[in-house]
């Protein structure tokens, strides 16, 4: 992740925290109150969240020193250490929430998508997020995907054109969307076009569009679609499909499946500070 942009929205989370001042730490222990401590895993799990530590503590106070013990997309057993911390207790307990909330819900979506990436093993798929992520946190939840063996779909609107169900209904027809978008756009910016039924398929594969994507379709369903599509156009599964019925598309012949439950449905990784006062 880029530093600069991991620093300033670190800074604007801390605002957020801790308001005027930590009044409980600042009633409790001087200033020059030095401590250590540790993070560590409470349950197993893929680690994330390097930057958030050593960045994070850079932001309260260029005093704490963090020495990290494991680096991202590690598989960490319970009980296991993520960091070491060394400074001024009231720094460090200042960016204890903030840190500790965003390594456990980013190591939570890479342990996530690692469970994924292994329920396709063998297929080639490659595992990808969608745009449904928590406002405000995209950059570290799709760095946390990427930390789980997944990949990164567009990350903004701008990433990349996608002309779906709701596009091609307004427009009406996926031909004459296509050739309208390649009119405007350079050579770099890919097009894909969501499919919903075998004639979709047939427009988009005719359009000659980059990426087809199979809508809410069964695996049996693509595997006599992706017949239709030749070798240059890339293809991807996605909709409805869950961690029950994924491994049932190893062998749909897709290149991508995008899961939207990698971010908006995931449960945080259980992680915590234990604290000492030198």
């Amino acid at each position: 992740m880029n530093r600069l942009k991991v620093r300033q929205e670190l800074e604007r989370f801390f605002v957020e925290d801790i308001g005027a001042a930590d009044l409980t730490s600042q009633l409790l222990f001087q200033v020059n109150q030095l401590g250590h401590g540790w993070f560590f895993m409470k349950e197993d799990g893929v680690f994330s969240g390097e930057q958030i530590v050593q960045e994070g503590y850079q932001l309260i106070s260029s005093e704490v020193q963090v020495e990290m013990a494991v680096h991202d997309g590690q598989f960490l057993k319970k009980g296991d250490t993520i960091a070491f911390i060394n400074g001024p207790v009231t720094s460090i307990l200042e960016g204890e929430r903030v840190i500790l909330n965003l390594m456990q819900r980013m190591s939570g979506i890479a342990t996530l998508t690692r469970q994924a990436t292994k329920l396709v093993e063998g297929s080639g798929i490659k595992i990808c997020d969608t745009r449904k992520t928590t406002p405000g946190l995209r950059m570290f939840e799709k760095y946390a995907v990427r930390c789980g063996g997944g990949m990164n779909h567009r990350l903004t609107l701008d990433g990349g054109v996608m002309i779906k169900d709701n596009h091609i209904a307004m427009y009406g027809n996926i031909g004459k969307a296509v050739e309208q978008v390649r009119k405007e756009i350079g050579p770099m910016t890919k097009i894909e076009v969501e499919t919903e039924t075998i004639e979709q398929v047939r427009d988009a594969v005719e359009a000659n569009a980059d990426i087809i994507m199979f809508d809410n379709c069964t695996p049996e369903d693509i595997q006599e679609r992706v017949k239709l599509v030749p070798n240059h156009i890339a293809t991807e599964a996605s909709g409805g499909i869950t961690f029950e019925t994924l491994p049932s598309y190893k062998e749909c012949g897709v290149q991508f499946i995008s899961l939207g439950t990698l971010t908006h449905s995931v449960k945080s990784i259980d992680i915590s500070l234990e604290l000492e006062v030198d």
